[in-house]
């Protein structure tokens, strides 16, 4: 009992460690302050962005120093990080130190580097306390990393009612200092790991249900507070006295867990909701299932795995039919993919088509969300925009909070209804098109800047919280870690090129005032909408394809299932030598295969 309810305040903690960490989000909040300090130029100031999201590039530190180190030091180390990288460019933007470009840059990057530590032991976390429903822990606490600048927001405005960029740089230099410290002894006291029944499965499904419901009125809460405006310091405070409540309510699920009789009786009796889909295969059962798909092979299929049988005896017909099938299996790739949760090292994962399928995802979806939300704060000012940068900020948070929320859905509709997670990331690329039309089409409004950043940033937050999942679904968990700071590579490539060609074309249609190269009009950044606009809709159309790969391997996956739940019936029998007979010939339902599994171990303990 004790153990369930450490457990999930050790999620709170992650959350915590997540909502007041995302300090990459506010950028745009203090860019043009630092931007005017430095005297430099708008393809300089990109580089800053770079060299922050540069540190995701050295995200492999985190992951070896968590092999080394307790997951409290690297906590803290995390925390120190990015106080000395935000505390040093607060104190360059007060004027109160004058430091070189270059050593500028350094910051900006250990600053980078800090959120990466950050995540990595949030995902630890999740991942070790919560292996069955990972996929649901890991989606709501990433979640809560949008909202930092929302948070942030409000906090700047119940101390100062001017737009400071050094108020932000503060925050994030303190905020993730006090947020690591409050998490630390939820995660200095993490239980030891035991084993889940469906049972306690079901109950944390319940939980977290209530736990995502919370959120959602977190999130409502931080958007509506940001679309009013105040002219009192204490009605701020009020409000983010309000967010930090909010905050430390889902302490309140021990409570749930100590009431799990209750929950039982009330909840369960009418809604009953099964654990999430994404019950990989078992590590004892992986052998047998290799084996099964090795078998399937031998077995002389024509590359779609049926068997493919001639018709009237005609052979000629037969073998165009097998042609077919073979190319259509290569264009879905199911030779690439044998089945879900296989297991990639680093060499055979740079090998594979499909990662670099996905690889290249990611960079022309949330990585262009990313280099927008550096640059939305100057797309704003461009267009005459007079609301400031930190209300962008807040929206873009709110809305990537709520796009991070929805990354959860296909673990819930497993239920009633069957999509391949790949699926849904195709479908999380739709709005961020559809927004930069919008701004070309509008000639970029500051209404339609404001509506186009909500679409994109609710199509960048699912991304974001989706390809956690993703990559180790479709490569395996246990190199999850390497195999995704593999993957987020692309982010300062990204930012690099993407930023390079938006502070070029800004640069080249502003004009000098006060030192510094301004920008007024659609011009500044229509051309860079439009080339991403055309990749995403290329990279759609692509992804009308992929889920079939990946549903194919879901196929394999439940073939290895049904084969190997027969087998194990088959064993069953022979040592009992009694019972079972027809989950031997059918050993499709689900629970004859968990009752013959359960079974068999029991009688080969005996």
């Amino acid at each position: 009992m004790a153990g369930q309810s450490r457990k999930w305040t050790i999620l709170v903690a992650t959350i915590w460690i997540q909502a007041f960490t995302g300090t990459n989000f506010d950028f745009s909040a203090y860019s043009s302050s630092l931007k005017s300090v430095l005297g430099i130029s708008q393809v300089q100031l990109n580089y800053l962005a770079v060299a922050s999201d540069l540190g995701k590039a050295l995200a492999w530190s985190s992951g070896f120093a968590l092999l080394h180190l307790p997951v409290p030091t690297v906590l803290l180390i995390a925390a120190i990080m990015g106080l000395a990288g935000y505390g040093a460019q607060w104190l360059v933007i007060r004027s109160f130190i004058s430091l070189p470009y270059f050593v500028v840059f350094l910051l900006c990057l250990l600053a980078g580097n800090s959120i990466c530590w950050f995540n990595t032991v949030s995902f630890v976390l999740c991942i070790r306390n919560f292996p069955v429903n990972r996929p649901i822990a890991l989606a709501l606490t990433i979640s809560y990393n949008g909202v930092s600048a929302a948070i942030y927001h409000l906090a700047a405005r119940s101390i100062t009612l001017s737009s400071s960029g050094s108020v932000y740089l503060l925050l994030n230099a303190i905020a993730p200092l006090f947020a690591s410290i409050a998490a630390l002894p939820p995660i200095l006291r993490q239980p030891e790991p035991r084993p889940l029944d469906q049972e306690a499965a079901n109950r944390d499904a319940v939980v977290f249900l209530f736990l995502n419901i919370l959120a959602i009125v977190i999130g409502i809460y931080l958007l509506s507070m940001d679309s009013l405006k105040f002219t009192s310091l204490d009605i701020y405070r009020a409000l983010f006295a309000g967010a930090i409540i909010f905050m430390i309510l889902p302490l309140c699920i021990p409570g749930i867990i100590y009431a799990r009789d209750w929950a039982k009786r009330t909840i369960h009796s009418s809604f009953r909701l099964e654990g999430p889909g994404f019950n990989l295969i078992d590590n004892d059962d992986l052998d047998l299932t290799k084996e099964l798909l090795v078998h399937e092979k031998e077995k002389g299929d024509h590359g779609d795995g049926f068997e493919l049988e001639e018709q009237d005896g005609n052979y000629l017909f037969s073998r165009i039919r097998g042609y077919f099938g073979q190319l259509w299996s290569y264009i879905l790739g199911v030779d690439k993919l044998a089945y879900l949760g296989d297991e990639h090292n680093v060499s055979r994962l740079v090998r594979r088509v499909d990662f670099w399928l996905y690889f290249m995802g990611y960079f022309c979806g949330g990585t262009v969300g990313l280099v927008y939300s550096n640059n939305m704060g100057q797309i704003l000012q461009s267009v005459g925009g007079t609301s400031g940068a930190s209300s962008i900020v807040s929206l873009y948070s709110s809305f990537s909070f709520f796009g991070r929320l929805l990354s959860a859905w296909p673990d819930y509709s497993r239920g009633w209804m069957s999509f391949a997670r790949t699926g849904s990331l195709a479908m999380a690329l739709v709005p961020t098109p559809i927004a930069f039309f919008i701004l070309i089409a509008s000639g970029s409004t500051a209404r339609m800047v404001y509506i186009s950043t909500a679409l994109i940033a609710l199509s960048s937050g699912f991304i974001f919280a989706a390809t956690v999942s993703v990559t180790a679904e479709l490569f395996g968990p246990n190199a999850f870690g390497v195999n995704h700071n593999i993957l987020i590579t692309n982010i300062p490539i990204g930012s690099l090129v993407y930023g390079s060609i938006a502070a070029l074309i800004y640069d080249l249609n502003g004009r000098e005032n006060d030192g510094a190269i301004v920008c007024m009009g659609a011009a500044c950044y229509r051309t860079t909408f439009v080339w991403p606009s055309g990749m995403h809709c290329a990279l759609m159309a692509k992804g009308l394809v992929n889920p079939l790969v990946h549903q194919a391997a879901h196929i394999n996956l439940g073939r290895a299932e049904l084969g190997r739940s027969r087998l194990l019936a088959k064993r069953w029998l022979d040592l009992t030598g009694h019972g079972q007979e027809d989950c031997v010939q059918e050993a499709s339902h689900t629970a004859c295969w968990v009752g013959v599994r359960y079974e068999y171990v029991w009688v080969q303990n005996v």
